[in-house]
């Protein structure tokens, strides 16, 4: 396997590059802000984009989608209840849309357990709701690529518009907390002193995925 971490973008937006070493092909999750860097990352590593995996729909993490869905011929895949939320989204932020009608035929809902096959790589879809409907990560390997669900040390937001803290609790310290220790975290910012942790040392760590009940979690997010 071939994964790549690459900071991108004014929000310090983490963009990753999940490669197959026998077959060469690859998926780019949440692309943003640089296609062309994009692209010049997976040439580098001889990688042919083949799939584009959105842990969700807001503007930060998928800028750059209509731009590589022109470049290539990937497949796009997103949670079956994000897709209604980032049409949603994209009207809010004035961002176009014109590439999930024109090019539908390369959108794929997907569900929870469902698994893609990226070359000969299974990536596993954990679907996590909170920060929005239709969240998910990916688990490759005894890798977490978390998106805005999980970050080292804290968590996603859940208090904007399709959030829910009550949802976000269950996916951290419920779906989250089973995810085998020695997995390693990549998150979906660089809002930490370091790129990755592991999962293990997140449930020991991290104030998000340490709260026993849901009433007290949503008491946290909300500030009361």
């Amino acid at each position: 396997m071939i994964l790549r971490q690459v900071e991108i973008g004014p929000m310090a937006n983490y963009v990753y590059l999940l490669g197959c070493t026998e077959t060469r092909d690859a998926a780019v999750v949440d692309p943003a802000w640089d296609v062309p860097a994009i692209l010049r990352l997976a040439a580098a590593d001889d990688l042919k984009i083949r799939h584009i995996l959105v842990t969700h729909g807001h503007p930060d993490h998928v800028n750059g989608l209509g731009e590589l869905l022109e470049k290539t011929d990937a497949r796009v895949y997103l949670h079956n209840e994000e897709l209604g939320f980032m049409r949603d989204v994209a009207r809010i932020f004035s961002m176009s849309v014109e590439f999930m009608t024109d090019r539908s035929l390369n959108f794929t809902a997907v569900g929870d357990d469902q698994q893609i096959s990226v070359g000969k790589l299974d990536v596993r879809i954990l679907h996590t709701p909170g920060h929005t409907p239709g969240s998910q990560c990916f688990l490759v390997n005894r890798s977490l690529l978390s998106g805005d669900t999980l970050f080292i040390d804290s968590c996603g937001r859940v208090d904007l518009p399709g959030s829910d803290p009550e949802k976000m609790w269950w996916s951290l310290n419920r779906r989250l907390a089973a995810v085998d220790d020695g997995t390693t975290l990549y998150p979906g910012h660089n809002y930490a002193d370091r790129p990755t942790a592991s999962m293990g040392d997140q449930k020991r760590t991290n104030p998000s995925m340490r709260f026993t009940s849901v009433e007290r979690f949503v008491q946290a997010m909300r500030g009361y």
